[in-house]
């Protein structure tokens, strides 16, 4: 008969885990919080130390009864959740609703569910964490009383269903100050000049640099008319040629927000569904016959540090894979940020020697693509850098200077495995230059002068808001994806060609919450209150004292902002289409997905649809619709027939309006890497888009 009981959030952390602990354990799960603040009332009495009301969430009633049902059978409780404040906090609940000592050695801890972690964890059990539940507490106080002190009020002056947060504010501040520096960008003009050279074997590009071997800029029309005249009859003479050799180093192993970022670039994942996938990845995998295997260590961290036993598998893995040459000599780590949590390790494969093609036929197509982003990024960092030869040749015409550059990959040390994604258009590529001499002259092929204008910055991404949120100190890692979430339901943002545009809701609530709120959208402040949490967890700062510091004077910009804040009505823009159900002018509303089409008389007629948006292309198949912009449930892009359901024309990728030159078929954009290419539908026709 069992003695134990053990405790986990999840099912299948419950089912991995149980296989390793054997009969003298029961494993349940609790489903996340047992307990929480009540959704219907502030719950918390600030007059009384901020103390919380606590209530039983709502359907664990069951759960619960089931848990204590169980503790009755048993002679000892272990609270199993995940290594971090949240993982405490929800032990803490547990602790509290099960009648269980917090001082007793009743909290395991492991960062990776592997059958040596579990075991350990179980040999040296501890008491629960208060710091860490009273940072956990004192962030979710803090952010209880932001949101709702503010939000009636914004129900009030502007419209209902309206939230604020701490993070979610900066976040928006961060796409509408983002709108700003594009809309007040002005381009300036320059030119670039770029001279086709041949050997007489091989065509090599060559950019002006300067004269005299001075840097000089194309401002306009008239320097490069000027470069012409000076070049004009001028021979092309190489006049230097210097080859040096670069070290570049791996990106080292993921932490929460690089593995978001990475994998919205690499696999065009949301955060949110890289967390998903990675929870599932580390609460256990069916293996066949090796039954549920956790296959990563703790995806929620921010810290690069790699265990000396993990880091040996890896080098011998790599020493025996790729040879001894390719293994990293080094121990490269970021350096400490001042509120990294340093307890977990960076995310990894738990096992090195389980590779992706081992565990494919285990693995959904999501779960697999991200099993080998987190373990090819693991290997990688723990291998010998990429050596490149870097090869500059300077070309005199008369006093101009032309430049051409090149390089080759000498030893390709990590790139073998992996190279870390860029927000660019095109990634670092091999550009060879033939061998060249001085004093050898090129003939000249062509000049080609191109005039350009500067670009204001670009909109945020997913990634890159991920990335800035993160480098300025807002938030912690696990609440990256449900802030970015949470601006688009609210459709304080929305999203356009898979970046972050602000709405006109979101800008009028900012510029509200500036003038009577300044500290929650001050990043220093905000930045200030995530290291002062960090103190909390490390029992340096009482939490108390902490949100009444914070407290005291946002009550009273709350009473200001009560009596002064002005109602704003925001006025639906009128469409062109009238409702086809009663006649009434339709009216654009911005939804989680975007904008749709909505009825003006609504309560009395809520009729709604899609803003279709053509293409200009007929429908291949029926030959009598046309292909439009669709999106599908999941919010995906598709092309498909407006004769549906009649015809049943579909396209993952976007029509080109004009046939092929070939076959007369249909033209399509296909990606390949970071390149767009037109491709037919109907024959071998490929060509690259400028």
């Amino acid at each position: 008969m069992a003695d134990s009981l053990v405790i986990v959030e999840s099912p299948a952390k419950a089912k991995t885990i149980s296989k390793y602990l054997g009969r003298g354990y029961i494993v349940k799960a609790s489903m996340g919080h047992v307990r929480d603040l009540p959704k219907s009332q502030l719950g918390v009495d600030v007059d009384q130390n901020f103390q919380p009301k606590y209530i039983t969430v709502r359907g664990k009633g069951d759960v619960m009864k089931q848990l204590k049902d169980a503790k009755k059978r048993v002679k000892r409780v272990y609270l199993a959740a995940d290594p971090d404040r949240e993982g405490e906090a929800i032990a803490w609940h547990l602790a509290n609703s099960l009648n269980i000592d917090p001082k007793e050695s009743c909290r395991v801890v492991f960062r990776e569910i592997t059958k040596q972690a579990v075991k350990d964890a179980f040999k040296h059990p501890r008491p629960i964490n208060m710091d860490l539940v009273n940072a956990q507490q004192a962030r979710r106080i803090l952010d209880r009383i932001v949101g709702y002190k503010i939000s009636p009020l914004l129900w009030k002056k502007v419209k209902r269903g309206l939230s604020a947060g701490r993070v979610q504010s900066i976040a928006v501040k961060l796409v509408i100050d983002r709108e700003k520096e594009i809309r007040n960008f002005k381009p300036e003009e320059y030119w670039t000049v770029t001279a086709h050279l041949s050997t007489g074997k091989e065509t090599i590009q060559a950019q002006f640099y300067g004269y005299e071997n001075k840097k000089t800029e194309l401002k306009k029309e008239a320097d490069v008319e000027n470069l012409l005249a000076v070049i004009k009859g001028k021979r092309f003479v190489v006049s230097d040629v210097r080859l040096t050799e670069r070290k570049r180093n791996p990106a080292l192993p993921f932490i929460t927000s690089t593995l978001q970022q990475e994998a919205a670039r690499k696999l065009n994942f949301r955060p949110q569904k890289t967390m998903a996938i990675a929870q599932q990845l580390y609460e256990g995998i069916e293996l066949g016959k090796a039954g549920s295997v956790g296959l990563i260590t703790y995806m929620r961290t921010d810290s690069t540090r790699i265990s000396d036993t993990a880091k040996e598998e890896a080098k011998n893995y790599i020493r025996q894979t790729y040879g001894d040459s390719y293994v990293s000599k080094g121990s490269k780590t970021a350096s400490k940020k001042a509120n990294a949590q340093d307890a977990h390790e960076a995310v990894r494969p738990s096992s090195v020697l389980r590779t992706p093609t081992d565990v494919k036929e285990y693995l959904k197509r999501d779960q697999f693509r991200l099993y080998k982003l987190i373990w090819e990024r693991f290997v990688a960092s723990q291998m010998a850098p990429a050596i490149l030869d870097a090869v500059t040749a300077d070309i005199q015409a008369g006093d101009a200077t032309f430049r051409a550059t090149g390089s080759k990959i000498k030893f390709h040390g990590f790139m073998k495995v992996y190279i870390e994604g860029t927000d660019e258009k095109k990634q670092e590529e091999e550009k060879f230059l033939p061998a060249l001499e001085p004093k050898q002259t090129l003939t000249k092929k062509k000049i080609d002068p191109k005039q350009h204008f500067t670009q204001p910055p670009p909109r945020y991404t997913e990634a890159r808001l991920v990335k800035t949120l993160e480098e300025k100190g807002i938030g912690r890692p696990s609440t990256y994806a449900p802030t970015l979430d949470t601006i688009q339901k609210r459709g304080y943002v929305l999203m356009e060609d898979k970046r972050f545009v602000p709405s006109e809701l979101g800008e009028i609530v900012l510029n509200m919450m500036e003038e009577f709120f300044p500290e929650i959208l001050d990043v220093t402040f905000t930045a200030h209150m995530e290291e002062d949490l960090d103190q909390v967890e490390e029992g340096q700062i009482d939490w108390v004292k902490l949100l009444a510091q914070f407290y005291e004077p946002f009550q009273g910009r709350l009473s200001v902002a009560e009596e002064e804040m002005a109602e704003v009505e925001i006025a639906d823009e009128e469409s062109d289409e009238v409702c086809e159900k009663c006649g009434k002018v339709m009216v654009y509303k911005h939804g989680r997905f975007g904008k749709f089409l909505a009825c003006s008389g609504f309560p009395d007629c809520r009729n709604t649809k899609a803003i279709v948006k053509s293409t200009g292309v007929t429908c291949p198949t029926c030959h009598e619709g046309e292909v439009v912009e669709r999106k599908s449930k999941k919010n995906r892009l598709f092309y498909g027939c407006t004769r549906y359901p009649e015809c049943d024309f579909v396209s993952w990728d976007k029509p080109v309006p004009r046939p092929c030159p070939k076959c007369k078929g249909m033209l399509v954009e296909k990606k390949k890497k970071k390149d767009t290419f037109i491709v037919c539908t109907q024959c071998d026709y490929e060509e690259e888009k400028n």
